[in-house]
């Protein structure tokens, strides 16, 4: 008895001697402009929300400055502009999958991208979150009559008159094949026209491979290369 513990004592101080050793080290390094995205092995990441977001924004400023702009009832500013004030409400995540604090960046870099137009006036996302909680409303009820009437007295009795509602959804679709999948990344921006109850909508779509081995991609879509 007095062996078998002295051998357990043994095992159990090397165990604690090679311990740290056995901890797996993380190492950081900070990206340059020029650096690529880190792809996302699981599921969707910058490499996938950044193209899609450029995309569908273009796509919505042409598509818009071309039809429901040019029915607004905004006011004129003092240098002859249209004051068109756009309130966006928020985005809502359709996917086969979760997408974490991207949520967050994919509502600030739409709002940047929307702001920097001239042709609009983007609510701060402080108002907009305020009066929806005071009303404690949600991005879909505020389609209803009743519901945009409150929600735009709100935010006028903060000096912030509204002309237009702004959605984003994103949705997925996934194709399995033995473990291996694809997934089709959809981003869909509506704008509407609170005063004439027109929208325009429009979006991008990403598509993506995820593969169990390295020679997955090469084996669906006969193309090996990492870039």
């Amino acid at each position: 008895m007095a062996v078998r513990r002295k051998l357990l004592l043994l095992t159990l101080l090397f165990s604690f001697i090679l311990l740290p050793g056995c901890r797996k080290k993380q190492y950081a390094h900070v990206l340059k402009q020029d650096d690529r995205d880190m792809v996302g092995s699981h599921n969707a990441g910058a490499e996938t929300w950044k193209p899609l977001i450029d995309e569908s924004v273009s796509r919505l400023l042409g598509k818009s400055s071309q039809t429901i702009l040019q029915t607004s009832h905004t006011t004129i500013r003092d240098d002859g502009s249209l004051a068109r004030s756009v309130c966006f409400v928020g985005v809502e995540n359709k996917s086969g999958e979760t997408i974490g604090d991207f949520k967050e960046q994919i509502y600030e870099h739409i709002s940047t991208l929307v702001s920097q137009d001239p042709q609009y006036r983007m609510i701060s996302r402080r108002y907009v979150e305020a009066a929806m909680a005071e009303l404690r409303c949600s991005p879909d009820s505020l389609v209803l009559p009743q519901k945009q009437r409150d929600f735009q007295m709100v935010l006028e009795k903060n000096s912030q008159p509204i002309d237009y509602l702004l959605f984003a959804r994103v949705t997925s679709g996934t194709t399995n094949s033995n473990g291996d999948y694809q997934r089709d990344y959809l981003l869909t921006l509506e704008l509407l026209n609170i005063h004439t109850g027109e929208s325009v909508s429009e979006s991008a779509m990403l598509r993506k491979g995820y593969h169990k081995r390295r020679w997955g991609r090469w084996l669906h879509y006969g193309d090996d290369d990492d870039d």
